[in-house]
């Protein structure tokens, strides 16, 4: 069951948007070994804005997830790719569907 999701938005520096895209592509990886991180997605929404969105079947997951590879990453990279701190949204998962979720 999904009850609680993240949104993080970022904004790439002028020049670094093709290294934002890559460190988010190469992210995948890190994600797949979270067993309680049920979706991930990794968005460019336009030019130099990014966002990740996942979410989680409880708040101990998702701040497992807060504070394990991706997010000490996007925190030891934050100086050197972004514009701005990350913006964190705890949401909320009211409803979803996911392939076998709610078959």
């Amino acid at each position: 069951m999904i009850k609680v999701a993240l949104s993080v938005i970022v904004q790439a520096k002028p020049g670094k948007e093709k290294d934002v895209a890559d460190f988010l592509r190469d992210a995948r990886s890190i994600v797949e070994q979270e067993q309680d991180t049920r979706a991930w997605f990794a968005l460019q929404l336009d030019e130099s804005t990014f966002g990740i969105f996942d979410v989680f079947p409880d708040d101990d997951a998702r701040q497992t997830h807060l504070s394990g590879g991706v997010g000490q990453a996007l925190t030891a990279q934050a100086a050197e790719l972004f514009s701005a701190e990350p913006s964190i949204q705890n949401i909320d998962v009211l409803a979803y569907k996911l392939p076998g979720e709610n078959d």
